[in-house]
This record gives structure tokens, C-alpha cells and sequence, in this order.
């Protein structure tokens, strides 16, 4: 029997989850010690209930996520605020080797996707399908370049491409809070004192003020006016440069760079941006999003998987596991920053980037705020990795195609 829920029921389904997702943590300490965000546990044990319910021919539910998308771009435009040219001073050299290392990710992602379909008697272009298309790229260029394959004569690539973006969210969700736990706890990179500074400068502590009604309302017409702004850039980019398709959020998040740098120079208000109150809104479309995205997830699909698959994606896990704990680590300075850096890195490179602030955010409720971290990895893993990821991708289809079919 299948159970469609509506977009109101859908919602009422994913609120309750989340609240869940809440209890389960408070009531387990397991979860919060590996810093599993809220929203995987409480997706994640509906899903699971789900695909028992539909395997025994009980039920199934089915939901209308028309309003996961919004959430998304709210996020992505909330975020955008945060990347002031002050803060984009302070972090310009990271951010050139974290996209570096963004790039390197996609790269290996996919010569692993490829160098292991010829042992496993796969075609390279159907292992592709499980390298950074929808591994760093996630959903939404699993979904662009798996029809492409399908174009080009493997028509079950598509599938392959959606089904390893599942399997790649599941994962990332999963193991970066633990990297970045073990990292922290590891390498002493935490004590009581920064709970409550900004770490990266810990010899400032702003005193925070309490949520304003009003202010509340200043910022949600500043996040929509943003949004409105990308909307119109999005336009703009589709006429000027109609073969590389921006998606919506990235362009939300440049309206929201734009206003956070441009708003304070001309308003007389004492607080210009009102960020706390734009963080919750954030948070909270950040929670919607993470957890409608895994309640709905048809795990069945990744059950379904051939051995050969299942292979590739472990390699895939494998992969993402060493590069972030030794490299991004090492690499993005060895500090508390580059711990949670990694954690987002795990996130963004086996997912999303929505999962990336969820690892990111479960991290740093353990333990204290990244500035820097919440400031580089969206930058980069939702706006500039999906431009080199896109090249990279391009570039190795174009050598799967060359072998047989």
C-alpha cells in the first residue's frame, strides 16, 4: 500500500523528525560524541523504517518534497552573508589551497571510479557514474550528467548516478563528524576556554544579544531580497553563458556576498546585517532540508546495488576518508579550523554541501565555533568546486567514452 503524503504532511513528517533527531541525541550520548548531526538520526531511522514497511509489503510512504529546494536556497543565501571581504582577507590563502584541494578530491574521485571498473569487468563510463558526478557534485549533477551517458548510450548510467548520490550523502552525513572528533581529540586541538570564541580569532568575544522580533523581520526581508537578487544574476549568466547552468542557490549565495558588503556602507543602521537572526533562519532551512532530503531517500535502490558497485562506492568511502583526515587536514593548517574544514570537506565530497554545515554545525555544538570553516567551505563546495568538478567530469567522460561499450 503506498502512502502519499502531501507537502503539509511532508512537512509535519520532517518537524517531527527533527525533534527526534534532537531526542535521540540527548538520550544517546553515542550520537554526540561522534558528532552525528540531528537530522541524519532522525531521517535516517524513518528511512530505515520505510524501506522494512515497504519490503514487507505493508506500506510505503512517498512524499512531496517541492519545498526542499526552497530550503536549500534559503541556506545557501544565509550563508552567502557570512562572506564579508573582511573575513575573505583574513582566509584568502586557505581558501585558494581548499579549492585546490576540492579539485584534487574530484580528480582522484573519478581515476578511482575508472581505475577500478576495469578490474571489476565494469565499463568506465558506468563506474564514472560513481566517481565526482555524484560523489563531490551530489544530486543535482548526478541527475545533469547521468542523462548525458544515457545520450551517449548507457542507459542505465542515470540510475547508477542517483542511486551512488544517495549512497554518497548516507556516507558523508555519517563519517565526517567522526573524522573531525577523532581529529580534535587526537591532536589536543581543543580546551574548555574556546567554548565560547570564535576560533578564528580567539582574541575577540562579542557579547551576544538577545533575538530581536523586529530585527527578525529586518533580516528575512534582507535574506529574500538576496535570494531575489541571485534569481536575476542566475537569469543573467543563462543568456550571457547559456552552456554552463548555475544553479539557483550558488546565485542566492552571491546575492547574499553582495548585500553583506554592500548594505553596511550605505545604511545608518547600528547593525547593518543582523546575523544571529539570519544564522537561525539558516539553521533552521538547513535542518528542513537535511532531513527531508534522508526521510525520503529509497534505500532499497542502494540495496539493489550490483557487488561490483557496492566495490567502487567502498572505494569511493575509502578515498574520501584518507584525503580528509591527511590531507585536508594537514594541509588547511592542523588546527581546530582544519578539523571541522574536514569534516565539511567529507560532507561537500561525498554529498552535499547542506551536509557539509550539518557535520560542520554537529562538530562545533560539541565543541566550539569555526568562523573560518563555516566561511570556506560553502564558498567553495557550493560555488567554485562545482565549476572545476564540471571540467574535471567533462574531461573524463570524454576518455570513458572512447572504450566499448
Amino acid at each position: 500500500m503506498e502512502i502519499s503524503m502531501d507537502v503539509s504532511k511532508t512537512l509535519l513528517i520532517c518537524v517531527i523528525l527533527m525533534a527526534l533527531g534532537e531526542f535521540m541525541l540527548n538520550k544517546f550520548p553515542v550520537f554526540k560524541k561522534y558528532c552525528i548531526p540531528s537530522a541524519v538520526v532522525g531521517g535516517l531511522i524513518f528511512a530505515i523504517l520505510n524501506l522494512i514497511l515497504s519490503v514487507a509489503g505493508v506500506a510505503k510512504f512517498t512524499f512531496d518534497n517541492s519545498m526542499q529546494n526552497f530550503f536549500m536556497y534559503v541556506f545557501f543565501t544565509c550563508a552567502g552573508f557570512q562572506a564579508n571581504f573582511a573575513l575573505l582577507k583574513q582566509g584568502g590563502k586557505k581558501i585558494i589551497i581548499f579549492l585546490i584541494l576540492a579539485a584534487l578530491m574530484a580528480f582522484l574521485q573519478n581515476a578511482v571510479a575508472i581505475g577500478l571498473s576495469f578490474p571489476l569487468g565494469i565499463n568506465p563510463m558506468i563506474g564514472l557514474m560513481t566517481g565526482s558526478i555524484p560523489m563531490t557534485g551530489g544530486h543535482g549533477n548526478a541527475a545533469s550528467f547521468g542523462p548525458q551517458a544515457v545520450e551517449l548510450g548507457y542507459p542505465s548510467a542515470a540510475n547508477v548516478a542517483i542511486a551512488a548520490a544517495t549512497f554518497g550523502l548516507v556516507a558523508g552525513c555519517l563519517m565526517g563528524g567522526p573524522i573531525a572528533d577523532s581529529l580534535i581529540k587526537k591532536k589536543n586541538l581543543w580546551n574548555p576556554s574556546m567554548k565560547n570564541s570564535e576560533v578564528l580569532d580567539t582574541n575577540t568575544v562579542e557579547e551576544v544579544r538577545p533575538l530581536s522580533y523586529n530585527v527578525f523581520i529586518y533580516a528575512t526581508i534582507l535574506v529574500f531580497i538576496a535570494l531575489g537578487i541571485g534569481a536575476y544574476f542566475k537569469d543573467f549568466f543563462d543568456i550571457i553563458i547559456p552552456s554552463i547552468k548555475l544553479p539557483v542557490h550558488v546565485m542566492g549565495m552571491i546575492g547574499g556576498c553582495i548585500l553583506t558588503n554592500l548594505v553596511p556602507k550605505i545604511s545608518k543602521k547600528e547593525e547593518a546585517i543582523p546575523q544571529p537572526e539570519i544564522d537561525v533562519m539558516g539553521d533552521v532551512s538547513l535542518s528542513l532540508f537535511v532531513t527531508m532530503a534522508i526521510m525520503s531517500m529509497n534505500l532499497l535502490d542502494l540495496a539493489s546495488l550490483a557487488l561490483p558497485l557496492v566495490v567502487l562506492l567502498i572505494g569511493q568511502v575509502v578515498l574520501m576518508f584518507i584525503f580528509a583526515k591527511y590531507i585536508t587536514f594537514n594541509l588547511m593548517g592542523r588546527d581546530y579550523d582544519a578539523a571541522v574544514i574536514a569534516a565539511g570537506h567529507v560532507g561537500f565530497g561525498m554529498g552535499a554541501v547542506p551536509v557539509s554545515m550539518a557535520n560542520m554545525k554537529a562538530v562545533c555544538n560539541k565543541y566550539s565555533y569555526s568562523k573560518l570553516a563555516f566561511f570556506i567551505v560553502p564558498i567553495i563546495g557550493g560555488l567554485f568546486s562545482n565549476f572545476t568538478n564540471a571540467i574535471i567530469i567533462t574531461g573524463f567522460m570524454g576518455f570513458a567514452s572512447k572504450f566499448p561499450m
